[in-house]
């Protein structure tokens, strides 16, 4: 599917604020990638759209276009004879999930178990990912931009509460490819007593802030 050229991310995790290198060293800001924090808070937006080309109308296309709504009445009628039929992957993912806290003060839960294979050390990854503080607020989201975050997992390179709640540790379970995982960081294993996104007085992500993440591991990039 042809997209226009859409915009970056905002999620990183500790380091020194420096607008030139984050811009020459990744397309993609992240309040999740080490060294990189964009401190003023400001994120590229992207619009993406994607126009119709424009075609004839001809026999075939309306015979088609028959077929489509003669099929959704069918859909409907189904529908209302079946109320009860639950779309089984989405009811998974809203089910409610019993957070399992690990010895590191990590706390996970998967909401969907991935089928694939889990990640190795020192592999480069993709995963989308929502960051929220405790009260709910969205700091930063893969998906808004329409691009999963590529990064080497296990080596330092995004904070210690994603290389642990991704690649499993003590009390805690390796994902696998596919997966859908909540991470709840302590302030420890995410920005700590820095915080994030500061400028002003004021912080994106204020100091010893506890962070709740939803994780989808896409698989190896």
């Amino acid at each position: 599917m042809a997209m226009s050229s859409c915009s970056r991310s905002l999620p990183l995790s500790p380091g020194t604020f420096d607008p030139g290198n984050v811009a020459k060293t990744r397309s993609e800001a992240s309040f999740v990638i080490r060294n990189n924090v964009d401190e003023s808070g400001n994120a590229g937006k992207r619009s993406c759209s994607v126009g119709p080309k424009p075609n004839s109308l001809s026999t075939t296309a309306g015979r088609r276009e028959a077929i489509g709504i003669g099929l959704g009445v069918v859909q409907q009628i189904v529908a209302w004879q079946f109320p009860w039929q639950p779309q089984i992957a989405g009811a998974a993912e809203t089910a409610p999930c019993e957070l399992t806290v690990a010895p590191s003060g990590l706390a996970y839960c998967d909401k969907v178990v991935g089928t694939g294979p889990e990640a190795v050390k020192g592999q480069l990854i993709k995963a989308h990912y929502v960051g929220k503080l405790e009260n709910g607020k969205v700091f930063d989201s893969s998906y808004s931009r329409g691009k999963p975050l590529t990064f080497k997992i296990g080596v330092g390179e995004v904070i210690k509460g994603w290389d642990e709640g991704i690649l499993g540790g003590d009390g805690v379970p390796p994902m696998l490819a596919g997966g859908k995982r909540i991470l709840k960081l302590p302030p420890g294993l995410g920005y700590g007593m820095r915080g994030a996104g500061c400028k002003g007085g004021s912080c994106i992500i204020p100091p010893e802030s506890v962070l709740l993440f939803d994780v989808e591991f896409i698989g190896k990039a």
